[in-house]
């Protein structure tokens, strides 16, 4: 709303005189708040450090503003992505599922990387999971209902944008799969579409518009970052070379999600979780070494949209102790374990099946052994053989997943352990993350507030306890767009 910006009822300070900064990050972890954080950083002072208790600062918590903000939207203390990056995108509420439009569905609003691309910035939207989901969409597009992937992806090629990366399309045909592919109609409008390593790599600020679709993905997603293989891409990776494209006189904006962090917390998936938060971090990296080369003229803001999963530091079976070090014996995401599962009961009989058989791969994937296991014996060991209690849960998981999924109609007590996972694999999960001390409440998100962090021209607007709409306001202000 630029200079003339009054303060909101909630006394937040959207107020800005100084100048523009040239170039604007804005990072938004799906799904992090004060616990994905906190975890991650407890994780790194537990593996980098000694004995002593320690918590290692991700990059981005030590910015020099630190405030908070509230994530609801216009009906619900618990949000979705769709509205909460509305409300980051716009300053506008709005409700659960709908994009950049009001709650009749009948105003669009336009976000502020629309504006900024009318005062001749350079855009970019880079996400690690498909490009046509929510949060990126917000940024570019204004449909009724997330559901719209191919009108959406039919915006994105319409937006004009510098640079998009990361994820793929979801419904690349159109939902009854009747439509021209989505990636001819984004060629048809003047974007060089890549997705091998090679090209990407050779990307700069004279490859005109560009579309660069990780070449390993999961689904239409890049994998989760515990899965990724060392020679692979991380998002930290289209976060530096964004920055190469979009680099130029007139300065750019850069929206970066890391989504998988929602995915992980959808799925109780701590390991996961903890993995890609420490990722997403190193992608904020990326823009702090552009920052100390521009200092004057660079804004970064990290946040979150919303918290997902109700993660907590702390369980009922562990009280006042966490084990971090056990995240280490992690070495796949549910996700990964889930195709092992999806291959056990492909080669194997509901009334053969035997938790035994999978003895050797829940040890690989966990870290979690067996008492049958010659493993058991070592004293390091201990803490990581599986009880009889636990056991028995597994037994019975094992069972509702070798039901056909079109006869898994779970009772009440059935949907709070499984929710809509593969209930071997979400059990493993819950059962490591106990071991580790931490626990979920919830398969869907939930209404905690979310941290945000600020470095650069007008960083200290961000300081405080404020809406989420607030979040665009002062930006606006900052970067002087009506």
């Amino acid at each position: 709303m630029g200079d003339s910006m009054a303060t909101s009822s909630n006394h937040a300070n959207n107020t800005y005189r100084g100048k523009a900064p040239k170039y604007v990050f804005l990072f938004i972890g799906d799904g992090m708040s004060f616990p994905q954080i906190t975890s991650a950083e407890m994780y790194l002072g537990q593996k980098n450090g000694t004995k002593a208790l320690t918590s290692e600062y991700l990059s981005f918590s030590k910015f020099p503003a630190a405030g908070t903000a509230l994530t609801y939207d216009a009906e619900s203390f618990i949000p979705d992505s769709a509205s909460t990056a509305t409300a980051l995108a716009t300053g506008e509420k709005t409700l659960g599922g709908v994009i950049n439009m009001d709650v009749t569905k009948q105003i669009e609003f336009t976000p502020i990387s629309k504006k900024l691309k009318e005062q001749g910035k350079k855009i970019g939207i880079v996400s690690s999971v498909p490009i046509t989901h929510a949060t990126p969409a917000c940024f570019y597009s204004n449909v009724p209902s997330r559901r719209m992937a191919y009108e959406i992806g039919l915006q994105l090629a319409d937006s004009d944008f510098d640079f998009y990366a990361g994820g793929s399309f979801d419904q690349p045909t159109g939902a009854d799969k009747d439509k021209v592919h989505i990636l001819d109609v984004v060629k048809s409008k003047g974007y060089n579409v890549i997705n091998t390593k090679e090209e990407i790599l050779e990307l700069n600020s004279e490859s005109g518009k560009t579309v660069a679709i990780s070449p390993v993905l999961d689904g239409n997603a890049m994998t989760y970052e515990i899965d990724r293989k060392a020679d692979e891409l991380a998002l930290s990776d289209f976060v530096k070379k964004g920055i190469e494209v979009l680099d130029n006189k007139d300065g750019f904006f850069m929206m970066v999600e890391s989504g998988k962090i929602d995915w992980a917390g959808h799925a109780n998936d701590a390991a996961a979780s903890i993995h890609d938060t420490i990722q997403f971090s190193k992608a904020i990296d990326e823009a702090v070494e552009f920052y100390n080369k521009h200092p004057k003229d660079t804004l970064i803001i990290v946040t979150g949209d919303h918290e997902c999963g109700g993660m907590s530091i702390g369980f009922a079976g562990t009280g006042y102790e966490t084990f971090f070090n056990k995240i280490d014996r992690v070495t796949m995401s549910q996700s990964k374990f889930n195709g092992i599962v999806k291959e056990y009961k492909e080669n194997t009989s509901k009334d053969k099946a035997k938790l035994s058989d999978l003895y050797d791969e829940i040890k690989n994937a966990y870290g979690l052994i067996a008492p049958t296991d010659e493993d058991a014996k070592k004293e390091e060991n201990k803490s990581m053989v599986l009880t009889q209690y636990e056991i028995n849960r597994l037994e019975e998981a094992l069972k509702q997943s070798m039901r056909d999924s079109e006869d898994r109609i779970y009772t009440d007590q059935e949907k709070v352990m499984y929710g809509y996972y593969e209930p071997l694999s979400i059990t493993l999960t819950h059962i490591l993350n106990n071991k580790a001390g931490i626990d979920y409440t919830s398969f869907s998100h939930t209404g905690l507030p979310v941290p945000v962090y600020a470095i650069g021209v007008g960083h200290e607007l961000f300081n405080g306890y404020y809406d989420n709409t607030d979040i665009y306001e002062k930006l606006a202000a900052i970067t002087k767009v009506k």
